[in-house]
């Protein structure tokens, strides 16, 4: 995508990037730009906290400041995002790429997809942590308008979140529009707050000076590097700057950040900093003690409608990962509904969207307030920042061909951060780090087996009966011939389909044509259309067709014969009946997966959605037919 969008004039070039500022703001900000609810708090909270001294204050800021600039504008503004594959950015799009540099063999191979799907699995336990505690954090602001109110903060939070889910099959198109002002709304009442209580301590800023962060961190070695499992938490929703790129361009993104965003969260922690060293007593809720008594109620309204923006932003994430994920071969066929006729990219996936709302509601159950679940989040955020800076690695060394003593040096500077916070939010694992881990652990094991059991069938399939060309004989040993096309449906296209195997068993009868259709998806996000279609005459009127898509593109069978109609392969729909295998994987104790592996794969398979309804093939046209496949 490009930075720039073109328009077909100045006025209308400068409306376009407006727009896509305004955009990054309402959408990939939102998860870092309501961090200041909860973070600070939680620096000063806790096991670990260090004492509420001025030197601890203004040496914690510091860190915030230094962190955040090191993580979020060095790394990911100016390095990560320059690894964006065709524009598209994202841990699942960074694999690919990193997959089309590595191939498949080697051990840089296997360590690239074993990266890139953990950092995927956290990054669903992020969607699943983010809408929690946010709205949570948002809402806890009732107990600091009145104490009596406290008994309504869970309840108030379930029903928010639970209407959240609700309402993700109408999309986002109506309501998408608000939400860059209102994002713009919050990082006003943000900086204007934090300004408010530095004019009250204008020695707070002194904690710009990375000497104080030295000297915090020298001081008590120990409590301050524990302290950073609590500074991370300002750096939470720096992956989604990279994981949307695609849909803002590199350039808006930036332009948000160091124009209005940076310099907003920035005067919020340093305006509660201040009032931290005036006020000590502040800290169970430093964010909302910021605003005078008056302005409370409409400012938990605000945070709140902040929080749910940063949630939805984190779903549509969740959504676009899954249609990623089905493409390249880590899951199974999933139902994807579009929800905007203007936005290919607008998808609701009903599974993974009720999946998310159970996994958010147990965990506001199980956790009960944001500093419950500020234990648990940590671990996931840093995890996928530690993937996305090894894959990011690959990336310079084998694509933008950079001197190994260079890559070198990037990588020992952004792993020691990365793994620092990482290693801070270690202790918490006993009080809430394992739920990521173990969630991680989940969702990664589902991942790698799909994708190994796919490959498993497709040995099983081309030991069957591989494709050639001597295939085309087998009309010669059939005397019955129907009109029309036959148009068999094969993931791999070096094997012939079961369903053409069992139709010449138990049918006897070919088509006047025979069309193995294979449709694959490539590593990069789009393609174009002269790279799409790849015809074999087979002889006697047998045919391969490979068409090949884009991992951000919908596969669809009716737009495929249409394309082959250019290079002289026409179809007629109402005379072209589509025959598709239903390959069932029954578990052995032949060589391939665990048992238990087998099984999961075997059950994932059974519940995968109808391909039908997923390559857009004529329902009124399609041949099921099934069969058993030892693996």
């Amino acid at each position: 995508m490009s930075d720039n969008p073109k328009t077909p004039d100045a006025h209308g070039h400068k409306t376009s990037s407006a727009a896509l500022i305004l955009g990054a703001i309402g959408v990939v900000y939102g998860d870092i730009g309501t961090s200041p609810l909860y973070a600070l708090k939680e620096c000063f909270l806790g096991e670990h906290a260090p004492a509420l001294t001025p030197d601890n204050v203004m040496g914690v800021l510091s860190l915030v400041f230094w962190s955040i600039l090191m993580v979020v504008t060095l790394k990911y503004l100016i390095f990560i995002m320059k690894a964006d594959n065709h524009g598209e950015g994202g841990i699942l799009a960074l694999f690919a790429l990193t997959h089309k540099l590595t191939g498949d063999k080697g051990w840089l191979a296997k360590f690239a997809l074993s990266a890139g799907l953990l950092g995927a699995a956290l990054f669903y336990s992020d969607g699943i942590i983010t809408p929690a505690i946010s709205v949570l954090s948002a809402v806890e602001g009732l107990g600091v308008i009145a104490p009596k109110l406290e008994t309504f903060i869970l309840p108030t939070a379930l029903v928010i979140l639970i209407l959240l889910f609700s309402i993700q099959h109408h999309g986002t198109e109506l309501i998408g529009k608000f939400f860059g002002p209102i994002m713009c709304l919050w990082f006003l009442v943000l900086a204007t707050l934090g300004v408010m209580n530095i004019l009250k301590y204008p020695e707070i800023l002194k904690a710009l000076n990375p000497q104080y962060a030295v000297h915090f961190m020298q001081h008590d070695p120990l409590l301050s590097f524990l302290s950073l499992g609590a500074v991370v938490l300002t750096l939470t929703g720096a992956e989604a700057l990279y994981a949307d790129m695609g849909h803002f361009g590199r350039q808006p993104i930036r332009y948000a950040w160091f124009s209005f965003v940076m310099p907003a969260l920035l005067l919020n922690y340093y305006g509660q900093g201040a009032l931290l060293i005036q006020n000590p007593a502040a800290v169970q809720n430093p964010f909302y003690l910021l605003a005078p008594q008056w302005a409370l109620i409409p400012l938990v309204i605000l945070a709140t409608l902040a929080t749910v923006i940063a949630s939805q932003a984190v779903i549509t994430g969740a959504f676009s990962l899954t249609k990623q994920a089905v493409q390249l071969g880590f899951f199974p066929r999933v139902q994807i509904r579009h929800t905007s006729a203007k936005e290919i990219g607008q998808i609701y996936v009903p599974i993974v969207n009720w999946g998310l709302l159970i996994g958010v509601i147990l965990l506001v159950i199980l956790f009960k307030t944001s500093s419950g679940l500020a234990a648990a989040y940590g671990i996931a955020v840093t995890g996928t920042m530690v993937v996305t800076t090894l894959l990011a690695g690959i990336v310079m060394l084998k694509g933008w061909h950079w001197h190994w003593a260079k890559v070198s040096v990037l990588m020992v500077v952004f792993l020691v951060v990365d793994l620092a916070f990482f290693g801070a939010n270690l202790h918490k694992i006993p009080s809430g780090g394992w739920l990521p881990l173990a969630m991680g652990v989940i969702i990664f094991t589902v991942l790698i087996t799909w994708r190994q059991g796919k490959r498993l069938m497709a040995i099983r399939l081309a030991e069957i009966m591989p494709l050639t060309t001597d295939t085309a004989k087998l009309r010669h040993d059939i005397t019955l011939h129907a009109s029309g096309t036959a148009v068999f449906m094969t993931s791999n296209s070096k094997a012939v389909p079961n369903a053409f195997l069992h139709n010449i068993e138990h049918n006897k009868v070919l088509h006047e044509r025979v069309v193995f259709l294979t449709l694959e998806v490539e590593d990069e996000p789009y393609l174009q259309v002269g790279e799409r279609i790849e015809i074999q005459d087979l002889g006697s009127q047998f045919f391969r067709v490979i068409s090949r898509y884009g991992f951000m593109e919908d596969p669809d069978v009716p737009t495929t014969l249409a394309l082959c109609a250019r290079l002289g392969l026409v179809f007629d729909l109402e005379k072209t009946s589509f025959f598709l295998s239903r390959e069932i994987a029954i578990p052995t104790v032949r060589p391939g997966m665990a048992l238990w592996r087998e099984h999961l794969f075997s059950w994932m398979g059974r519940n995968a959605a109808s391909p039908m309804e997923y390559f857009n093939i004529p329902t009124h046209r399609v041949v099921d037919l099934g069969c058993h496949l030892d693996i």
